[in-house]
C-alpha cells in the first residue's frame, strides 16, 4: 500500500489572510487514516463546508472505509501564536481562523463537545485562550475559576426561573430620565398633549392617540386595546397587563409604573417635536424570546484571533536578599548594564509605609551578581496587617565626575544618580491567609523615572510580569518563622481584643468638619483615634479619616478598628466610593464599602461602572468582594453586563491586568452564554473596521481622498464586510440596532489616524441613520471619562430641576488605542458654519452673525425662539462643565451645534488644566469659551437684550453651585480613575485642579464670587479666543 508524502506547508502571515479573503488557497488536509489531501478551497468557506469537500474527495482514497461519520472528527491547526488549536466551531471561515500554515488535521473528537465549543467561543471573545489559565497550574487561579464558575452558573439558573416581566428588567432595562419639577408641574396640569404613532406587532393596523405625558404605559395600552376592540368589533377585550410597549426599531421598551415623560425616548421626542412610534408586544412574544435565550448555545460569528506577541530575547543574571529578623535568600536575574546594582525593599499597607525602607549593598554587574545579604525590617511579624505587601525595586547607581563650581578648587566631586530598572510587588500572606515561606521567583516590571524620583511602586500590581523570558527575575526566600504554618487570625480572635472606651469629645467636630484637606497633626490624630466611638455614633461619614490615622502596623489598633467596623452604620454611596481608594486596602474595609454600595440602583451603578472596573486593579487577590459584586449586578442587568464586558475587554492587552480581567470575563461569559453570540458579532464588526482603517491609512498615502474613498466603498461592498457590519447591536448602546451599513454614506476623516465615519440605518420609523466613528490609534479613555463626567453633571442638574440640554454622546474604548464614538447627526462645527458664511478664512472667526444666521436657516419662523433657548441652556452647561473639568485645546473645530440649537463640545484630549502651549506660551487664555458671537445668539441678535444675557448668567451660576454641592463625588471618582494610568490624571496635582475650580475650600458666597470673576474674565478676554480661532482656521486652510 502506498501513502502520499506530505510536502512542507507555506507560511501564511495574518496579512495574507486579510488580503486574500475572496481568493482560493491550496490547503493540505491530514486525515485520521494517515492520508493527506491537497485541495483548493475558498478562504471564505466555513469549516463545515470544507469538511464536506474533504469527505467527498476522501471516498476515493485508501482506508476510507475506516473513517467514521464526519461529525466524529474535528479540525486542528497551528495558529498565529504557534499553538495547536482545536476548531470546534465549524461555522467559522478559514480566513477568520487564519492558521499559521495552510494545513488542517482531522482528529477524533474527545470530551464534551458543547463544553469545548463554549470554551472555544470564550477564548476568541476575550482574546486569551482558556488553556493559558489551565497551564498556569496556580492554585489561586484554579480556586477562583471554580468558585466564580459555580457562582455565575447559579445566577444563570435563577434567571431561567424569571417571569416574563422580570426577565424584561434583566434583558431590556428601563432608560429613564430624572424627574424635573417644572415638567411634572406642566404635565399634571393636563394641558400638554402629544400624539403617538401606533402599531400592533400581531396585525398591520396602526392607531394614533392623544394622551397626557403624565399617564403611564399601561393606560396607553388600555386605550389601544379599547380602540382595537371598537374598530374590529371584538367581543372580548384583552388585558393590557399581557402587553408591553417597544420603541420601533430598537431593543428599548416602556413598562412599569413611570409616567411616559420620564422615559428617555419620550422625553427626546418631546424636545425634538417628533411623534413617538411604539409597538405593542404581547407577553407570548417576550416569553418566546426568553425561552430562545435559555435554550441558546451561541453560534459563533467569524472573529479573528489576537495577533501574536513579538518574540523577546532571553536574558540572564543573578543576586540575593534577606528580610525581617529571619534570613531570606534572594536572587536577581538581570540583563541591564550599569556600574552598580542595588535592590531596595519596603513594606506597605496601601500608600502607608509600615516601617523604614531597606536596601541591599551595591554590587558590580557580572554574569550572576549575588548579594547574599540580610535585610531587616523594623516590624514584628504579629504587627503585619493582612494586606501588607512587600515592594522591591532594582536600580543602578551611576557615578559621574562633576567639576566643582569654584575656579580655585581643581578637585572633582563624584555625583551618584539612581537609575530605576525594574520593580515588583508581592503579598506577604497568600489568598488563604497563610504567611508565605520558602523560595519565590518574581518576574519584574520595567521601571520608568517619575517626577518624585520614587523607586518603589506600592500602587502597582502584585501580579508578576507574564513575559518571563525577557523580564528581570528576583528570587527571594521567605523565612520560616515557626515550625508550623502561620495564618493571619480570623475575625473572632481580633474581636476578643476589643475594649470599650468612653472618652469625651474635645475638638473632634472642628477636625472632622474642616474644609481644607491638609494632613492632621499628630495630636489631632491621637484625638481622632481616642474618639473613634463618638465618630461611629455621631459622624459615621468620617470613617475614611479614622481609617487613615489608624496605625496599621500595630495589631492591637488593627483589631479594635476591625471590631468597630462591625457595628459601623452603613454609609452613603459618596462615602463608600471613597473607601475603594488604594489608601484603604484592608479586606474588612473593602467588604464594608461594597455592602454600602449594594443599594445603588442599576442606573446609578452604570454611572460609576468605569471607576469600579479601574478599582479592580488595586485588588491584591483574585477573589474579592468587588469582583463578586460587579458580576452579580452584570448577570442581573444585561446593559451593565454589556459595558462591564467592554471595559474589561478593552484592557486585555495590558499584561498587568490580563489575568484578572480575563478570568472575570470568562466568569461573565459562563453566566451569560446567550450573550456570547451578540458580543462576538460586535467583535467581528470591530475587526472588520480595523482592517478597513488599516487599508485606508495605506491607501491615503498613495491616492487622493476621493480615490481612497471609492476603494474603501469597494472593499465594504464585499460580502464578508456587508455581513460583518450588518444586523448587530451597537457597542455604544445595545438598545440600538445597526441594521444595514449604508456604504455610500461612509467615509473617513482627515486627521492623522484616518478615523472611519460609518453610517447605518436603524429601522426606526421616525427616520434618520445612526453614525459611528471608529478610531484606531487614539486613546479614547480620557474622552470616555470626560463624557461620563458631563453625563453625571447632566443628571445632577436635572435632579435639581435644571435641564441644560447637554449632549453627552456615546464613547467607548474597545481595545488598545481603538474605540467608537457616536456621531451626533444633524450638527456641524462652528468652524464650518463660520467658513460657509464668510468669503475669507481670515475673517470667518470674527463673523458674529454667522451662528445666528445658520440657526435661522435651520429653524424658520417660530422655531427660532426655541432653538435660541436650546443654545442658551446648552452654552451655559458647557461653559460650566469645561471650566470645572479644565478642558483644554478649545477651538472652533471641536465645538459643534445641532440644528435644533444645542451647543456641545467634542475631542477631550486635554483636561484638568493640562493645557497646550506654543513656544512656552499657554494657548488657553480664558477660563472657558464665551465669545461675543455666542452672546449675540443668546441676546437674539439684539445688542441691548440684557435680560436674556442675565438669564444665561443665572443658568451658569446655578449650574456651578449645584456641582459644588457634589464636589466630593467628582473628587472621589477622579481619584479612583488614577488606576487607569491616564497621562493627565496621575498625581494629586491633577485632582487639586478640581478642588480649585470648584472652590471647595471656600464658603458658598466666596465660591460664587470666585465663579463670577471667572465668568467676567471669560467674557472680557474672549477676543483672545477669536485670535486663536483665526490662527487655527488659517493653519487648517494651509494644510488642506
Amino acid at each position: 500500500m502506498c501513502f502520499n508524502r506530505m510536502p512542507p506547508g507555506i507560511y501564511c502571515p495574518m496579512e495574507f489572510w486579510s488580503k486574500g479573503e475572496n481568493q482560493n488557497i491550496q490547503v493540505d488536509f491530514l486525515l485520521p487514516t494517515g492520508i493527506y489531501l491537497n485541495l483548493s478551497v475558498s478562504c471564505n468557506a466555513s469549516l463545515g463546508t470544507i469538511k464536506q469537500v474533504v469527505w467527498k474527495h476522501a471516498q476515493y482514497e485508501p482506508l476510507y472505509h475506516m473513517l467514521s461519520d464526519p461529525e466524529a472528527y474535528v479540525f486542528t491547526c497551528i495558529n498565529q501564536t504557534a499553538e495547536q488549536q482545536e476548531l470546534e466551531d465549524e461555522q467559522r471561515r478559514l480566513c477568520d481562523i487564519q492558521p499559521f500554515l495552510p494545513v488542517l488535521r482531522l482528529v477524533a473528537r474527545e470530551g464534551d463537545r458543547v463544553k469545548k465549543l463554549i470554551n472555544s467561543q470564550i477564548s476568541l471573545l476575550i482574546g486569551k485562550g482558556l488553556h493559558e489559565f489551565d497551564s498556569m497550574q496556580d492554585p489561586e487561579v484554579n480556586d477562583f475559576r471554580t468558585k466564580m464558575c459555580q457562582f455565575c452558573e447559579e445566577r444563570a439558573a435563577k434567571r431561567q426561573q424569571l417571569s416574563w416581566a422580570a426577565w424584561m428588567e434583566y434583558n431590556f432595562p428601563l432608560q429613564l430620565e430624572p424627574m424635573l419639577v417644572a415638567e411634572v408641574a406642566a404635565c399634571t396640569r393636563g394641558g400638554k398633549l402629544f400624539v403617538y404613532g401606533w402599531e400592533r406587532s400581531t396585525d398591520p393596523s396602526s392607531f394614533t392617540f392623544q394622551i397626557a405625558p403624565d399617564e403611564f404605559p399601561i393606560t396607553l395600552m388600555s386605550y389601544a386595546i379599547k380602540k382595537q376592540a371598537t374598530v374590529f368589533r371584538h367581543e372580548t377585550m384583552e388585558s393590557p397587563e399581557d402587553y408591553t410597549l417597544q420603541v420601533n426599531g430598537k431593543y428599548e421598551y416602556l413598562y412599569g409604573n413611570y409616567p411616559l415623560y420620564q422615559f428617555q425616548y419620550i422625553r427626546s421626542c418631546l424636545h425634538r417635536g417628533l411623534t413617538p412610534h411604539l409597538t405593542m408586544v404581547h407577553s407570548s412574544t417576550i416569553i418566546a424570546m426568553r425561552d430562545e435565550q435559555i435554550n441558546c448555545i451561541a453560534n459563533t460569528p467569524k472573529m479573528s484571533p489576537k495577533p501574536p506577541p513579538l518574540p523577546k530575547k532571553k536574558v540572564k543574571g543573578h543576586g540575593s536578599f534577606v528580610n525581617g529578623s529571619n534570613p531570606r535568600g534572594l536572587t536577581v536575574f538581570s540583563y541591564f548594564f550599569s556600574p552598580q546594582l542595588v535592590v531596595q525593599a519596603g513594606l506597605f499597607h496601601g500608600n502607608e509605609m509600615l516601617c523604614k525602607m531597606v536596601s541591599s549593598s551595591e554590587v558590580n554587574v557580572c554574569s550572576e551578581p549575588v548579594w547574599k545579604q540580610r535585610l531587616d525590617f523594623d516590624i514584628n511579624i504579629c504587627d503585619l496587617p493582612r494586606m501588607a505587601r512587600l515592594c522591591f525595586a532594582l536600580y543602578a547607581v551611576i557615578e559621574k565626575a562633576k567639576k566643582a563650581r569654584s575656579t580655585k578648587k581643581k578637585s572633582k566631586k563624584a555625583v551618584s544618580k539612581d537609575c530605576p530598572i525594574a520593580w515588583v510587588n508581592v503579598m506577604l500572606f497568600d489568598y488563604k491567609d497563610q504567611l508565605k515561606t520558602g523560595e519565590c521567583c518574581l518576574h519584574m516590571w520595567s521601571s520608568f523615572p517619575d517626577e518624585k524620583g520614587e523607586l518603589l511602586n506600592p500602587m502597582g500590581t502584585v501580579q508578576c510580569n507574564p513575559n518571563t523570558e525577557s523580564a528581570a527575575s528576583l528570587v527571594i526566600c521567605f523565612p520560616n518563622v515557626a515550625s508550623h504554618p502561620v495564618y493571619y487570625p480570623s475575625f473572632d480572635p481580633l474581636y476578643a481584643l476589643f475594649c470599650d472606651s468612653h472618652e469625651q469629645k474635645l475638638q473632634l467636630k472642628e477636625i472632622l468638619e474642616r474644609r481644607s484637606h491638609t494632613e492632621l497633626y499628630e495630636h489631632e490624630k491621637d484625638l481622632v483615634w481616642k474618639m473613634r466611638y463618638d465618630i461611629r455614633d455621631q459622624y459615621p461619614q468620617a470613617l475614611a479619616k479614622l481609617l487613615i490615622i489608624t496605625k496599621w502596623n500595630k495589631h492591637e489598633d488593627v483589631a479594635q478598628m476591625i471590631s468597630l467596623l462591625q457595628t459601623w452604620p452603613e454609609l452613603p454611596v459618596l462615602n463608600a466610593l471613597e473607601l475603594l481608594d488604594f489608601s484603604f486596602p484592608d479586606r474588612y474595609v473593602g467588604s464594608f464599602a461594597i455592602n454600602s454600595l449594594k443599594k445603588l440602583t442599576d442606573n446609578e451603578l452604570f454611572q460609576y461602572l468605569l471607576q469600579l472596573v479601574q478599582v479592580l486593579k488595586y485588588e491584591s487577590y483574585l477573589d474579592c468582594e468587588l469582583t463578586k459584586f460587579l458580576l452579580d449586578r452584570a448577570l442581573s442587568n444585561r446593559k451593565i453586563g454589556h459595558f462591564l464586558f467592554w471595559h474589561l475587554r478593552s484592557e486585555m492587552h495590558v499584561p498587568a491586568v490580563a489575568l484578572r480581567f480575563g478570568l472575570i470575563l470568562e466568569a461573565y461569559c459562563r453566566g451569560s452564554t446567550h450573550h456570547i453570540k451578540v458580543l462576538m458579532k460586535q467583535g467581528e464588526a470591530l475587526n472588520k473596521m480595523k482592517a478597513l482603517n488599516d487599508f485606508v491609512k495605506v491607501s491615503s498615502q498613495k491616492a487622493t481622498k476621493p480615490q481612497t474613498k471609492e476603494m474603501m466603498h469597494v472593499c465594504m461592498k464585499q460580502e464578508t464586510y456587508l455581513e460583518a457590519l450588518s444586523h448587530l447591536q451597537s457597542p455604544l448602546n445595545p438598545s440600538i440596532i445597526l441594521a444595514e451599513v449604508c456604504v455610500d454614506q461612509c467615509t473617513f476623516m482627515d486627521s492623522k489616524m484616518k478615523p472611519l465615519w460609518i453610517v447605518f440605518n436603524n429601522e426606526e420609523t421616525s427616520g434618520g441613520g445612526v453614525g459611528i466613528i471608529f478610531k484606531n490609534g487614539d486613546d479614547l479613555r480620557q474622552d470616555m471619562l470626560t463624557l461620563q463626567m458631563i453625563q453625571l453633571m447632566d443628571v445632577l442638574w436635572k435632579q435639581e430641576g435644571l435641564d441644560l440640554r447637554m449632549t453627552p454622546y456615546g464613547c467607548l474604548s474597545t481595545g488598545d488605542k481603538t474605540g467608537l464614538i457616536e456621531v451626533v447627526m444633524h450638527s456641524d462645527t462652528i468652524a464650518n458654519i463660520q467658513l460657509n458664511k464668510s468669503n475669507m478664512v481670515a475673517t470667518a472667526a470674527f463673523n458674529k452673525d454667522a451662528l445666528l444666521n445658520w440657526l435661522k436657516s435651520k429653524n424658520p419662523g417660530d422655531a427660532l425662539e426655541q432653538a435660541i433657548e436650546e443654545f442658551t441652556l446648552s452654552c451655559a452647561g458647557y461653559c460650566v462643565a469645561t471650566y470645572v473639568l479644565g478642558i483644554g485645546d478649545r477651538h472652533s473645530d471641536n465645538i459643534m451645534i445641532r440644528e435644533t440649537g444645542q451647543l456641545f463640545h467634542i475631542d477631550f484630549g486635554h483636561f484638568l488644566g493640562n493645557f497646550k502651549t506654543k513656544f512656552g506660551i499657554n494657548r488657553e487664555r480664558v477660563p472657558f469659551i464665551l465669545t461675543y458671537d455666542f452672546v449675540h445668539v443668546i441676546q437674539q441678535g439684539k445688542t441691548n437684550n440684557n435680560e436674556k444675557f442675565e438669564r444665561f448668567r443665572g443658568y451658569c451660576e446655578k449650574a456651578y453651585m449645584i456641582l459644588r454641592r457634589h464636589g466630593l463625588l467628582f473628587l472621589h471618582l477622579f481619584a479612583l480613575m488614577k488606576a487607569a494610568g491616564l497621562p493627565e490624571l496621575s498625581c494629586s496635582k491633577d485632582i487639586q485642579y478640581l478642588k480649585d475650580s470648584l472652590a471647595l475650600g471656600k464658603t458658598d458666597e466666596e465660591a460664587l464670587k470666585h465663579f463670577r470673576l471667572k465668568f467676567n474674565e471669560a467674557l472680557r478676554e474672549s477676543w483672545k479666543t477669536k485670535v486663536n480661532w483665526l490662527a487655527h482656521n488659517v493653519s487648517k486652510d494651509n494644510r488642506q
